[in-house]
């Protein structure tokens, strides 16, 4: 299987996403009560030491939500949350006046695991539809220590796929917008399995080849 996208695949990967993100949107905005986008700006090659650098980066400065895809597909999201997205959910949801902090409490962090698994499962239930595959996403858990050495242990014998879908939402009110990063990928496997059903489904009314 070649895992080397053409424009048109890459393409038709970013609406597929496009999709399932905006129902996730609108689950996520309905909690946060306020106007949510979510989209897939990016779909990035990088090797896999490339994602745990980044991964790494993002975790100084947030606290992460891992979601594990199970099912066909074997993947995991990750929800990077800043001091200022817990204290105006804090806020919203929860009637809470805090600081920017990305110490949390037992409500807090119940709170990010809840908006976690709901924005995933929305996602997730949107990528079965649309692929026709059986996943599901597992509870989502807040990792403690370094959460790049979690993910290696999610692939003990495999190496982390080079796709990953990096994607910065905006969660905004009338006042600013606070980006909210949301990364997904998937093992070599699971990528292998999306690119052979795009490349054998007629998803633009012309039957494209493998």
């Amino acid at each position: 299987m070649d895992l080397s996208m053409t424009d048109l695949e890459r393409d038709i990967i970013r609406e597929i996403l496009n999709i399932g993100l905006a129902r996730a949107a609108d689950s996520f905005a309905v909690i946060a009560q306020e106007r949510v986008l979510l989209e897939v700006p990016n779909i990035d090659l990088l090797m896999s030491d490339d994602i745990l650098h980044r991964v790494r980066d993002y975790q100084t400065r947030h606290v992460p939500i891992q979601s594990d895809i199970r099912g066909d597909f074997n993947g995991t999201t990750l929800m990077f949350f800043s001091g200022q997205h817990v204290q105006r959910l804090s806020r919203v949801c929860l009637r809470m006046q805090t600081s920017e902090t990305l110490e949390l409490n037992e409500l807090q962090e119940s709170l990010l695991l809840e908006i976690s698994n709901i924005i995933t499962g929305a996602l997730v239930t949107q990528l079965a539809n649309i692929l026709k595959a059986n996943i599901y996403g597992a509870p989502p858990v807040a990792p403690k220590g370094d959460i790049a050495e979690n993910l290696q242990s999610l692939l003990p014998d495999q190496q982390l796929q080079p796709l990953i879908f990096s994607v910065i939402t905006q969660f905004s009110d009338r006042d600013n917008t606070v980006e909210l990063p949301l990364m997904l990928f998937f093992d070599r496997v699971t990528f292998g399995k999306i690119l052979e059903i795009i490349r054998s489904y007629d998803f633009l009314g012309s039957q494209m080849s493998a």
